[in-house]
């Protein structure tokens, strides 16, 4: 048997567009011309490329490459190896057909042995296609790669997204495999390892697997194939844990499960609760004491559970605050690295223990930085709103993939089956009327009582595939949904108070009444421009027409949600641009910070975390995102930065309407997320008009202590609004509350909250 070799395809390959009445797999004659063809590059999408950046599909691919340099020997195999196609694929080389791929995150492997060995030149093509995903097309299931509440229009993300590659083993192949870890304590971990080997003939082989305390900072999964480069050192030499046995095999597929079990594991924790130890494992498949094939993982050892949504990590409960993350970049292959990884370093920066990855599957990037980072994952698959019952097989499939690339992350805490599957489209929200928006609601609100195909059948099906796949870690069947019928229990919500219905304080209301809501809330926030809204001057005219802008092409183009902001932020009601988008801005903030504070006041009564939405745009837009696509923050990323800190001061929402003469009684609590008691704390309360903060006409003060872990209620303050100045009534009167939390002489937090005062 020869080395193995890996030859990568990637480079500037040759692209037409193909027509309804073009010869299914001409493009695949060796004999046809495609010098006039474009220049595109792969990986990457094809409307990156001036020629067919408003092309909707499907694309001729055409590549010639020289395999010399891993022909493969007597006894050895050839495959070739397509990472990623968004988001469906016919494939030829030297004019074979070899077969077709669908899903745009599932590698597909064809053996090419035979053809290999005929000639060192060769020429790979493929006809991609990428249908827009919607109701019940089920050729791809693209997630918020096809449509979300981060994007608007954009161009088609269709193309070859991850890398090519001539793979050659030998005579035994690792067809699938899969890396857990169900047990982990102080004394003994244990790594669960499922291993599909593909076999010319029957044989012996023996199967090596073997777990080492990783010495660099590369991560297996950065390379490709799982950093299955077998030829390159292995980390026997410090391994912790090796176990060998003999198998025997049959011709084709065989499935073999086994345990290792790594003794006084150093346990892997979110940032913060611990460190992020990390450890190498290898399968290493040996034919005749020789290498056949093999696979690489970096993981680290940890237990994670939860219990009616408060998730516990080695037994340790943590409350979890997060943000939903979507496709770093609209064309998800155009991205760096080191962008990609950005992300989840700004969480971390940020103080959060939690990133949804929304309704899509990441670049690898994201999930080593994060295992890196201690960040926990809440994992989407890539299947959203309602599906027509031809999905379930795919979509069973898409759960299996998942867990084969992604179990052994540490950081991957929850998977999710489906997001909002009452079909939830956000453009319902964006350029329609009133009139469509009730009707939206009377969708929505029927969606969720009554039982359905989506939610009932396929949802049931995805989470029990999930959870026989893996095992080791919590599944979620679905995103978004209410107590419904025929159980009552519901899962997590999303609740956009503030914005999509009601006012901020109707949060805590709700939740009151019904608590279950609030035990998880996946989705809140509101929309706000960057910048001073320059984004929506189109034309250049929009200070001469405003706010008479085309409040529909705006809406598709940017995902704007026109009914809301109408509403919330009414355009009209301001005198220019600038000054409608830095009040957008308030309102985003005010909204994000006062969900954060309310569902932290509940910490494990009953809410056992959150996740914002969203992190930040990826393409120019006017979402709910809190940073924009170059990731500048709008003024919401501060106010939510500070609503997350470890130890917050919460004051009740002052009344709204708020008028002179108004009684209330407004609670003060302070929630203290670290893990140590805080003593010798001071808080001080001050209510006032602006312009006179030091002169307030309430002022209350308290001391004592909180526990670790914990949330208390500390004290209140009895208010009545006076009547403001003359000279505050000249400005417009604003009443001004400020709480200021103190450990010792040391300022813990800060938070000033505003209400103008009503006519």
């Amino acid at each position: 048997m020869a080395r193995r070799t890996t030859l990568d395809l990637s480079g500037s390959w040759r692209a037409a567009a193909t027509g309804d009445d073009d010869r299914h797999g001409r493009y695949a004659d060796d004999a046809l011309d495609d010098s006039g063809w474009e220049c595109v590059p792969v990986p990457g999408h094809w409307s990156s490329t001036a020629a067919f950046a408003d092309h909707d599909g499907p694309l001729a691919y055409r590549t010639r490459f020289d395999a010399s340099g891993c022909r493969p020997d007597d006894g050895d195999r050839s495959f070739l190896v397509l990472e990623g196609v968004m988001a469906a694929a016919d494939v030829w080389l030297d004019g074979t057909y070899l077969g077709d791929t669908s899903g745009y995150a599932v590698p597909h492997w064809f053996e090419v042995t035979g053809l290999v060995r005929e000639r060192d030149e060769h020429l790979l093509a493929l006809e991609v296609a990428r249908d827009p995903v919607g109701t019940g097309r089920t050729r791809d299931l693209t997630g918020a790669l096809g449509r979300s509440a981060l994007l608007g229009r954009g161009p088609n993300a269709g193309g070859i997204w991850r890398p090519v590659l001539l793979h050659t083993t030998g005579p035994v192949r690792v067809r699938h495999c899969r890396l857990r870890c169900p047990q982990a304590d102080a004394s003994k971990a244990t790594l669960a390892v499922r291993v599909v080997l593909d076999s010319d003939e029957p044989r012996t082989i023996t199967l090596r697997t073997w777990a080492a305390r990783a010495v660099d900072t590369v991560a297996a999964s950065a390379s490709p194939l799982g950093g299955a480069d077998i030829s390159a050192p292995s980390a026997l030499d410090r391994a912790v844990a090796v176990v060998e046995r003999e198998h025997s095999l049959a011709t084709g597929e065989n499935r073999i499960e086994f345990t290792v079990p790594v003794p006084d594991p150093e346990l892997w924790w979110p940032r913060a609760l611990g460190g992020q130890p990390l450890y190498d494992v290898g399968v290493d498949v040996l034919v005749d004491d020789e290498v056949s094939d093999g696979h690489r993982w970096r993981t680290g050892l940890r237990q994670v559970a939860m219990s009616d949504f408060v998730a516990t990590v080695n037994g340790e409960r943590l409350f979890l605050k997060g943000v939903s993350v979507g496709p770093t970049r609209e064309l998800l292959a155009d991205a760096t690295a080191d962008e990609v990884a950005a992300d989840i370093a700004l969480a971390a920066d940020a103080g959060l223990d939690l990133v949804r990855v929304h309704g899509h599957i990441a670049r690898p990037e994201l999930y080593d930085e994060a295992d890196r980072r201690g960040v926990l994952l809440w994992q989407d698959l890539p299947i959203q709103w309602a599906l027509q019952r031809q999905a379930k097989p795919a979509a069973r499939d898409l759960a299996r993939h998942a867990v084969d690339e992604l179990a052994h992350h540490p950081s991957l805490l929850v998977w999710c089956g489906h997001h909002e599957p009452w079909g939830g489209d956000p453009r319902t929200w964006r350029g329609g009327g009133t009139a469509e928006l009730r009707r939206s609601r009377l969708h929505w609100l029927t969606a969720q009582v009554l039982p359905s195909w989506n939610r009932t059948m396929l949802d049931r099906s995805v989470a029990e595939t999930l959870a026989s796949s893996d095992g080791s870690r919590p599944v979620i069947p679905h995103t978004g949904v209410w107590p419904h019928l025929p159980q009552l229990s519901g899962t997590s919500t999303h609740l956009w108070a503030g914005w999509r219905w009601g006012r901020t304080r109707d949060l805590g209301r709700l939740l009151r009444l019904w608590p279950r809501l609030g035990r998880f809330v996946a989705e809140f926030g509101a929309q706000a421009p960057a910048g001073a809204g320059e984004l929506l001057d189109v034309d250049g005219d929009a200070a001469e027409r405003w706010p008479d802008l085309d409040w529909g092409e705006l809406a598709d183009r940017f995902a704007l949600e026109a009914v809301p902001v109408w509403r919330r932020v009414p355009p009209d009601l301001h005198v220019s641009l600038d000054g409608w988008a830095a009040e957008a801005q308030a309102h985003q903030a005010e909204v994000v910070a006062r969900n954060v504070e309310t569902l932290r006041r509940l910490k494990y009564r009953p809410t056992g975390g959150f996740a914002a939405f969203a992190l930040a745009d990826a393409a120019p837009g006017v979402t709910a995102a809190l940073l924009d696509h170059e990731r500048r923050p709008k003024p919401a990323w501060d106010a939510f930065v500070a609503a997350c800190a470890p130890v917050i001061a919460v004051l009740d929402e002052l009344p709204d309407p708020l008028r002179p003469g108004t009684r209330t009684t407004l609670d003060l609590h302070v929630v203290n997320d670290r893990r140590t008691p805080l003593e010798g704390l001071r808080a001080v309360v001050s209510v006032a008009w602006e312009g006179r903060e030091d002169e307030p006409f309430r002022k209350v003060g308290w001391a004592g202590e909180v526990g670790a872990d914990e949330v208390a209620r500390v004290g209140k303050v009895d208010l009545t609004v006076p009547a403001p100045p003359p000279d505050v009534v000249h400005r417009g009167p604003v009443v001004v509350a400020t709480v200021e939390l103190f450990e010792g002489d040391e300022l813990l937090a800060r938070r000033v909250a505003r209400r103008p005062l009503a006519g």
